[in-house]
């Protein structure tokens, strides 16, 4: 080997590389978990003869099949924004969520399908040995570390699908403890115990499943942020100076993100550059100030939509020019104009005209104020020197 290093230096990784790899770390290690703990339980399933430990771990090899919708969906979902997909594809993390709800829900009925059947043939009624509690303690404790192991980086990375993979594996856990009530009241001889408790459980699994799936739902169809959380951005919006009022605030979610549209108001015959400055302002504020907020679209009015609808009639820049020519054909100083501005605003153009300061106080200037009473769309014409 030659006298060569490779250093590694710390590339640097998108947030979406990172949220991605987070996301991956934690459900590998529970991907992990649920094929040793579904292979045990089969294994000692067969060989104590227990139907409930047969039956859990088929659920653990359930929980396999969502780990890896969950990192599939991550792999696409953290993908960056392309030709196809403009906005990013953070949807897909949330349309695995809705199905990880549903599965969520399957599970449940089936769990309470499983303990109806069971109560209604008694024979069936579990008749598990001591093996079955030990595997079942061994399952509740590993999974019930998952569950809060991955609801943690599913809280630091605002993800909603990784809270729905966290409760399939508490959903584990829960029915191992149905499992262990189950075998504990069959040995205390009530034998319903088990069946009882595992329709409790399913409910609340359920219930949980639904929850996370109507909240992505509403996200999939662009419902808005919570009313409190729109009204945070709305005194936000107005902290920024320069902004007088505000309308059309529109938010909805993006995965963990927040986007905003809004129209500020601002002070009508601003630059269109400190006009900009003040929209930047209101984006940079709202991402500082709001967590979840990840983008801001900013439209400036320089007046209310209503007036503004009547702005909308008016010429062009050009075709205003050329009707002030024309009627200052005869005038020298058109000649020396150096700048033109117009302002639209309530329905009419004012008109601004840069004149050299040699000319002021001339003839030739007040003849061009007053060519304004001919002109229809032109409210006033102001003469500024440079």
């Amino acid at each position: 080997m030659g006298g060569h290093h490779h250093h590694h230096h710390p590339v640097d990784i998108s947030p979406a590389d990172a949220r991605y790899q987070a996301i991956r770390r934690v459900t590998l290690i529970g991907s992990a978990l649920d094929l040793s703990l579904a292979l045990l339980k089969i294994i000692f399933g067969f060989v104590a003869q227990s139907q409930a430990l047969l039956a859990d771990g088929v659920h653990s090899l359930s929980d396999l099949a969502t780990d890896f919708m969950v990192l599939f969906a991550a792999k696409h979902g953290s993908r960056e924004a392309d030709e196809t997909h403009p906005y990013g594809h953070g949807r897909i993390e949330t349309l695995a969520t809705v199905i990880l709800g549903i599965a969520l829900i399957i599970v449940a009925v089936g769990i309470a399908w499983d303990a109806l059947n069971r109560m209604f043939h008694p024979e069936k009624l579990l008749q598990p040995g001591a093996w079955a509690i030990v595997i079942a303690g061994l399952s509740v404790v590993s999974k019930e570390w998952i569950y809060h192991y991955t609801m943690r980086v599913a809280r630091k990375l605002k993800s909603d699908m990784l809270k729905a993979n966290a409760w399939h594996s508490r959903s584990d856990a829960i029915s191992s403890i149905v499992v262990m009530a189950g075998v504990a009241g069959t040995m205390a001889g009530l034998p319903y115990l088990d069946a009882v408790a595992a329709i409790g459980v399913a409910v609340m699994i359920a219930k949980i499943g639904w929850d996370m799936s109507h909240q992505s739902v509403n996200e999939l169809v662009d419902t808005a942020l919570d009313p409190e959380q729109v009204e945070a951005i709305r005194r936000s919006i107005l902290e920024v100076d320069g902004v007088r009022e505000m309308h059309m605030l529109r938010t909805r979610r993006m995965g963990g993100e927040a986007l905003v549209d809004v129209h500020i108001l601002v002070e009508p015959r601003l630059s269109v550059s400190e006009g900009h400055y003040i929209s930047e302002s209101v984006r940079q504020h709202l991402i500082r100030q709001i967590d979840e907020v990840q983008d801001v679209l900013v439209h400036i009015d320089p007046e209310d939509d209503s007036e503004m609808a009547l702005s909308m009639s008016l010429p062009p820049r050009h075709v205003v020019r050329q009707q002030l020519m024309q009627q200052w054909q005869e005038n020298p100083a058109k000649d020396e104009i150096q700048r033109l501005v117009l302002h639209y605003l309530d329905g009419k153009v004012h008109v601004e005209v840069f004149l050299p300061v040699a000319l002021a106080g001339g003839g030739a200037v007040q003849e061009l104020k007053a060519s304004v009473d001919s002109l229809s769309d032109i409210d006033s014409i102001e003469v500024c020197y440079l």
